[in-house]
This record gives structure tokens, sequence and C-alpha cells, in this order.
């Protein structure tokens, strides 16, 4: 007869088994979406200039940003910036990056509250800078309603 001690060990061993061979219920996949961020100073989501991306609140998201040098650089190498600001031009926490010549990842969470949100650059990139920017349309989804925000 098992002792208790044996039991429990078994059991553990076969529940740490199941959890190894299931995929994760909770793995969130991340939507990519792909711009640029040209040497004309302009965003662009394919032919689209200064595009309006949807997202649902907390939406896990990578923007896949190709980016070209203008006329400016800053000090630090980087070519153009990327903030998102709220309704009240307030920043967005962990919406805020440097670009450097070529394609980055950048992993973000769509904000919780619902809106409209305007992505700006950060590094006077030429003179066209003031216009170089796109819009995040955060939209409440009937799975995330009553979520905390």
């Amino acid at each position: 007869m098992r002792t208790f001690l044996q039991r429990f060990v078994v059991g553990v061993m076969c529940a740490c088994a199941v959890i190894a061979l299931c995929p994760a219920q909770d793995a969130v996949q991340p939507r990519v979406i792909e711009l640029t961020a040209g040497k004309d100073s302009r965003y662009r989501m394919g032919k689209t200039v200064s595009p309006t991306i949807e997202a649902a609140t907390g939406e896990h998201l990578v923007l896949r940003i190709t980016a070209t040098k203008a006329k400016e650089v800053a000090r630090d190498g980087s070519i153009h910036g990327l903030a998102l600001l709220d309704k009240d031009q307030n920043a967005v926490p962990g919406w805020s990056f440097y670009l450097h010549p070529g394609t980055q990842d950048l992993a973000v969470v769509a904000p919780m509250k619902p809106g409209r949100y305007a992505a700006v650059c950060t590094i006077i990139c030429s003179d066209m800078h003031d216009g170089m920017g796109f819009t995040l349309v955060v939209t409440q989804t009937s799975s995330n309603i009553g979520a905390k925000q």
C-alpha cells in the first residue's frame, strides 16, 4: 500500500505532465500591424497615409515599423519617434519609442479606455514632421465588457 507522500508525489508529477502537454489557454497571440515611417515624414499602412487603426481595449499588438531616414537625425541615431496621446494630449504609458533605420517590432497593448488616440512622431525628422502620425481607435468589445478599467 502506498503512503500518502508517495500518492501525493505521483499526483503532482501527473499534474505537471498534463500542464506541460496542454497548450496554454491564456497565451495571447498579438496582432501584427505593419507600418512604414517614411523618408517623407509620414506613417503609412500599405499605401494609406496617416492610417486609422482599430483595436479592442487591452488588445495585444505588435507594430512592425520599417523606418527610413528623413532629412534630420537625432543625436542618438533615431530617425523617427512614436508616442500615443490620449484626447487630453497625455502620453499613454508603454507607447513611447525611438525608431532607428530598418524594421523593428514594438509590442504594445491597446489602452483600456475606448476612444480615439493620436500617434505622433517625437523626433523632428524634417520640416514635414508635424504631419507625421496615425490614429488608433480603441473600442470596447463584448468579451471585455465589465473588465476593470
